[in-house]
């Protein structure tokens, strides 16, 4: 039986190494100005260093370009792709089709997977973009265990599915919470939201607090709980599902440390010996639930439907 790849995203170089000892098997990176909602910035220079770590390590990189570009930024695209070629970085996450375009012509031996967060959501749309020249689609967070396992039975490509983290529920290419406090007449450089300023949505009704940040590319909205689904993996497992991702994002080391550690353990399990994965599922979860930040619950997102936010 396939064991799926275990894919993380860290916040720096330090985190590289250290998730990389605790179990993980490839990371996913990259520049603000070219990937969506990132755990931690790499410049060019920690991308290089990055890639030489994981490799030494036996662990793959793949670069986050999954923005919507605009004319002002096609251009970069070519010079920013040939030097993720140069370093030999292991994929290419993308989303708008300039970049495959760019790609196909800069680098045609580059992996590309295709990811758009949201509108992944059948087989017959991820064959498309395989036979555009993709190698993995990275599946919606708003679909079911059903038609994930259908999906991966009808696929011509990979598939990646996220297993753990918070997960994006809005996004504008504006700067709503800074042209708010601008209209206000508020500092802007006082009231920076970046990713570690703790700003949230408060929804009273639901008591649920949703972390809001924005960056280069706007403003994002994420959901109020953690999905957990370490110990429901048997059915992904057996339908080859290719990569679980636990997302970083708004987290510490330390606790993505813990998590990768346990989700390593659980997943070698389940491949290699189920009786016992199946009697450590409990203490899998306890063990989440005890380093969870007092305000992130966990639940299983939209896996079996429960999620309503």
């Amino acid at each position: 039986m396939k064991k799926p790849e275990l894919l993380v995203t860290p916040k720096d170089i330090e985190a590289v190494k250290r998730l990389s000892d605790a179990g993980a098997d490839a990371f996913v990176i990259g520049e603000e100005r070219y990937g969506l909602r990132l755990a931690g910035e790499f410049n060019r220079s920690a991308l290089r260093e990055a890639v030489e770590i994981a490799h030494q390590r036996g662990k793959k990189v793949y670069v986050a370009m999954n923005a919507l570009f605009h004319n002002h930024k096609v251009n970069e695209l070519a010079d920013y792709v040939s030097f993720l070629s140069s370093i030999e970085v292991d994929g290419i996450m993308f989303g708008d089709p300039a970049v495959l375009m760019t790609v196909r012509e800069v680098a045609p031996q580059m992996k590309l997977h295709w990811n758009t967060e949201m509108t992944a959501t059948n087989w017959f749309t991820a064959n498309y973009w395989g036979r555009k020249g993709a190698k993995r689609a990275v599946l919606a967070r708003e679909i079911n265990m059903d038609a994930i396992v259908e999906i991966k039975e009808n696929a011509d490509v990979e598939v990646e599915v996220q297993v753990h983290g918070m997960t994006n529920m809005f996004q504008s290419k504006r700067m709503l919470i800074g042209n708010y406090m601008q209209f206000q007449g508020k500092n802007l450089e006082v009231e920076r939201t970046s990713q570690d300023r703790q700003l949230f949505l408060f929804d009273a009704e639901r008591n649920a607090k949703y972390p809001i940040f924005e960056d280069e590319n706007g403003t994002h909205i994420m959901s109020p709980n953690d999905i957990c689904i370490i110990d429901e993996l048997e059915d992904m497992v057996d339908a080859g599902v290719d990569s679980f991702k636990i997302e970083g994002i708004l987290k510490t080391t330390e606790y993505m440390e813990k998590v990768v550690a346990l989700y390593r353990d659980a997943i070698d399990l389940c491949v290699e010996d189920r009786d016992t994965y199946e009697e450590n599922k409990d203490s899998y979860v306890r063990q989440i639930e005890e380093i969870q930040p007092i305000n992130r619950k966990l639940d299983t997102g939209f896996f079996f439907k429960e999620t309503v936010y």
